[in-house]
């Protein structure tokens, strides 16, 4: 028997050796395609700004010592950037609400949908991922053409003679969190779907039984239940929304810039490189401490869940 285990085991590390052979060169192309560019980065990140754009192939540390602090042209003194750190929480505070009001729109969207006989769901679940099939861009001049100062709330507000006067909404931090909101909300309820859809409905009826009101057995038994979507669906919301450029352009009219924007800008009309990639790696770290969180949260769930 020892030897026909120790046979087996051969051949079984043989096999898995035989497939990471194989496996080998997909592996070095994915991991040249993903980190390459990311390593360009990191090392731009470290030079010196050329006159015209690009850069010099000179060390320096300014474009990372930028990414929060500035120098003062004249006496060379270094104060906080406050135009950086305003942008930077801007972005965070606008993807966190994003995130927040996409999960209280998704939520309930969820739960009628995973609620729904099953002959139904699919046309609810096709209407909900229509807008993918739709480009970024119009999706965000279709909201746009909704929140303007003659666009159709205006014109009905009007219309009805609650305002006397177009609001204005538009280039507005609300007017970014709207847009995102509609164009990343499919991001937040196909997985609280995904979760709903394998929750044992008899455990609510069992829970009303028992006296349970609604709002508890909302408490105990279907967010705890849902645990997992929400988290993915929040990370999904809040990764792409950290990063937006399309909707905060648009909608925020280049007054209410972003993370995505700041970028860009340094890369355009900034011409600061060096400056462009070190906030871009900054972006990248505040994404993977959400990654980090999302599989410490999700590892949390499944252990409670098993145990």
């Amino acid at each position: 028997m020892d030897d026909g285990a120790a046979v087996l085991e051969a051949e079984r590390k043989r096999d898995v050796r035989n497939r990471w052979l194989l496996s080998l060169p997909a592996l070095l192309i994915i991991l040249a395609a993903a980190c390459g560019p990311l390593l360009i980065v990191l090392v731009y990140s470290f030079l010196t700004p050329g006159p015209y754009g690009d850069v010099r192939w000179l060390f320096s540390t300014d474009g990372w010592v930028s990414v929060f602090l500035e120098r003062d042209i004249f006496d060379d003194t270094i104060s906080l950037a406050d135009a950086h750190v305003s942008i930077l929480l801007r972005s965070v505070t606008l993807s966190l609400a994003t995130t927040v009001l996409s999960l209280l729109v998704g939520f309930p969207t969820a739960y009628f949908i995973a609620t729904r006989p099953e002959r139904t769901r699919e046309l609810w679940l096709f209407l909900i991922t229509i807008p993918f099939w739709t480009n970024l861009l119009i999706r965000t001049f279709a909201i746009l053409q909704i929140i303007r100062n003659e666009g159709l709330i205006n014109i009905l507000l009007m219309r009805f003679g609650f305002i006397e006067r177009p609001l204005q909404m538009l280039f507005t931090d609300g007017a970014i969190m709207v847009g995102m909101v509609y164009v990343y909300l499919p991001l937040m309820v196909l997985p609280i779907y995904a979760s709903l859809e394998k929750l044992d409905f008899r455990l609510l009826e069992a829970a009303y039984d028992l006296y349970a009101t609604p709002l508890k057995v909302l408490r105990r038994i279907i967010i705890p239940l849902s645990k997992p979507g929400i988290i993915a669906g929040s990370i999904l919301v809040f990764i792409p929304s950290l990063g937006a450029y399309v909707t905060p352009t648009i909608l925020g009219g280049g007054k209410n810039m972003m993370l995505g924007n700041l970028i860009e800008l340094q890369f355009g009309q900034g011409r600061n490189w060096p400056l462009g990639s070190a906030l871009s790696i900054t972006l990248m770290i505040i994404v993977m401490a959400a990654l980090l969180v999302y599989v410490r949260n999700a590892g949390g769930s499944r252990g409670a869940q098993h145990g």
